[in-house]
């Protein structure tokens, strides 16, 4: 059975492992997962990512960062366009995440990037999820 929304997978996988303290979460992998995986590394909510290769399949690995207190370094993430409903937003348009401190991932011509980045090049895209 095929999956309606990879992408809300991989961010409630996260959001369920988060909460239950684990170190790891391993799920399938697509090219996209693993773009929105190294930025969440870049933007330090992960440890690391790595790429598993098995048989005919490959997974991804996630590494999850958890502070001193043992609370996850990902305290919300949320998908915001979803494949019933597109989220798209221009260039001076793109959303700003608790004042800065937090990051919207961006679908852009010019690849997933930060929102951050996004601004920087003034592209502007399908806005994924939020983090923070």
């Amino acid at each position: 059975m095929s999956m309606t929304d990879p992408i809300a997978d991989l961010l409630t996988r996260i959001r369920n492992a988060v909460q239950a303290k684990k170190r790891d979460v391993v799920l399938p992998a697509s090219s996209v997962k693993h773009d929105i995986a190294k930025i969440l590394k870049e933007e330090g909510y992960i440890k690391d990512v790595s790429l598993i290769k098995e048989d005919k399949r490959s997974y991804l690995k996630l590494q999850l960062k958890y502070t001193a207190a043992k609370k996850g370094v990902i305290t919300g993430i949320k998908r915001i366009s979803k494949p019933g409903l597109r989220k798209y937003a221009g260039a001076d348009e793109l959303p700003t995440v608790l004042n800065g401190v937090g990051v919207a991932i961006i679908s852009t011509s010019k690849g997933i990037m930060t929102d951050r980045k996004a601004r920087e090049l003034g592209v502007g895209g399908e806005v994924i999820c939020t983090l923070y």
